[in-house]
């Protein structure tokens, strides 16, 4: 029998809080029963994306395939033209018998819709926790990329929305789910003794981009720049290259925005977030060190360069990228491990875990090392099919994004939530930190503060009036 479907839509978006219980095992908050569209289980999600540039507008394609993307949202206008271009592989997918996105610049007005059930959030990071808690305050399910946070204080703002509003939030680290386990299968052999105890873990992560001094010049007239900046202070616009389209995207080569902002403080944290949030989040998972209260004690810098001068963790030049280049930090947990993230090493990009028994290593599409060997390829008598369900919070494994469209449908929490991920990314913020004083500090996991009163000043920043984030 056909239901009102409007009537429906309201009845879900009115009824979505369930209950939430700490778990008394681990850190996590588990929903006994999320909301469902149960009076129109064959109705498709709707979603609203916010952000469609370089990372914004395949994600927003691989949504169109598994949910009904009904708006679109960018301060670059040009951004949502380019998105909703004809292109075979990540162009928004939609049929003859679906209306195509509406174009919203102001993506308020998007959390503003009733008819809208979950937002996909793909902005530079300085964005990502406002964003995420206006919509979860709006009653929206949220899928935000990875780093979600730009400072600690962040990381905690934005778990205790997601234990308030009770929705389900998946964080885009598709690492947890890469189409051949490769990281799973890591995890779950370390987890179960295949290298004995321990030792170390080194993370390879790369370094920033540097660059020549960036002149000052006027904004396209498709951006809209103050706002791009949000809660970052005011500052001129900086760019050596007009906009030029490249990867079916547009933004200008050697300036502040848009993919550019990884390079800068003032936006991300470099690499220490922008790859950290990949290899340690697997890094700390694998040990057991990603829950609430869990994670190193202190964090030295073995070596760091940076491509600008520093004074007291602040740059003194504002035209070129001033994330660090080369670095080596070393992370020490209460338990003995010790993990060292770096941007250099001779084994390459991806994690390397020390044990007892042997090392492996391993990196998106390969796990290699002598135990690895030992097995002759034959995972069976170590990985079983409920080892994944496991790792997928009892749920069956599948794709990133169908695991977030699963649990809004069905319950549960995704398999890259909010809780373990502010773990991996307070590691990334203090590596970043520690970085640019030069010097160690110390750091208490439990509760959550800096040994010294200048580190401390780092784990949380002032925002520009009117870009505050609710905390109501």
């Amino acid at each position: 029998m056909k239901t009102n479907n409007k009537s429906t839509r309201r009845n879900f978006l009115k009824n979505t809080a369930a209950a939430v219980t700490l778990s008394t095992v681990s850190p996590y908050f588990f929903s006994s029963k999320q909301p469902t569209l149960a009076e129109t289980v064959n109705d498709k999600i709707r979603i609203g994306c916010i952000g469609v540039g370089s990372m914004g507008r395949p994600n927003a394609s691989e949504f169109s395939r598994l949910a009904d993307v009904v708006a679109i949202s960018d301060i670059d206008v040009a951004h949502m033209e380019e998105s909703l271009a004809p292109h075979e592989k990540i162009g928004i997918h939609r049929d003859n018998k679906i209306t195509p996105p509406e174009m919203i610049k102001d993506y308020r007005k998007i959390l503003d819709r009733k008819d809208i059930d979950a937002v996909c959030i793909v902005t530079p990071d300085h964005w990502h926790v406002k964003m995420s808690v206006e919509a979860l305050q709006a009653g929206k399910h949220v899928f935000c990329q990875k780093p979600l946070t730009l400072t600690v204080e962040e990381g905690q703002l934005i778990r205790a929305a997601c234990k308030k509003y009770n929705r389900t939030f998946q964080v885009g680290t598709q690492q947890r789910t890469d189409f051949k386990r490769t990281f799973l299968n890591a995890i779950i052999l370390i987890q179960k003794g295949l290298l004995g105890n321990i030792k170390n873990i080194l993370c390879h992560i790369d370094g920033s981009p540097s660059c020549e001094p960036i002149p000052k010049t006027t904004p396209p007239e498709s951006l809209d720049f103050e706002k791009w900046l949000g809660q970052a202070p005011l500052v001129d616009y900086i760019a050596t290259e007009a906009q030029h389209k490249e990867r079916q995207n547009l933004w200008s080569k050697n300036s502040r925005t848009h993919y550019e902002f990884r390079w800068w403080y003032e936006y991300s944290g470099g690499k220490f977030t922008d790859w950290g949030a990949h290899h340690v989040d697997i890094a700390l998972w694998a040990i057991n060190q990603n829950g609430i209260g869990q994670g190193p004690i202190s964090f030295k810098p073995i070596n760091v360069e940076h491509p600008v001068p520093f004074k007291d963790g602040y740059p003194t030049i504002n035209n070129q990228y001033n994330t660090a280049t080369k670095f080596d930090i070393e992370c020490k947990f209460e338990n003995g491990i010790t993990m060292n993230i770096v941007s250099h090493s001779n084994v390459g990009n991806g994690i390397l875990f020390v044990g007892e028994k042997g090392k492996i290593h391993v990196s998106r599409g390969h796990l290699n090392g002598k135990p690895i060997e030992e097995l002759k390829g034959n995972f069976n008598d170590y990985i079983k099919d409920e080892d994944y369900i496991k790792a997928y919070n009892g749920q069956k494994p599948e794709g990133h994004k169908q695991n977030f469209i699963s649990c809004i449908k069905n319950g549960g929490l995704p398999i890259s939530d909010v809780f373990t991920h502010v773990q991996a990314m307070n590691v990334c913020h203090l590596t970043a930190i520690t970085a640019r004083l030069g010097r160690e500090i110390k750091w208490n996991p439990k509760t959550e503060k800096a040994g010294d009163k200048q580190a401390q000043s780092f784990i949380a920043r002032e925002r520009r009036k009117g870009y505050e984030i609710p905390v109501e």
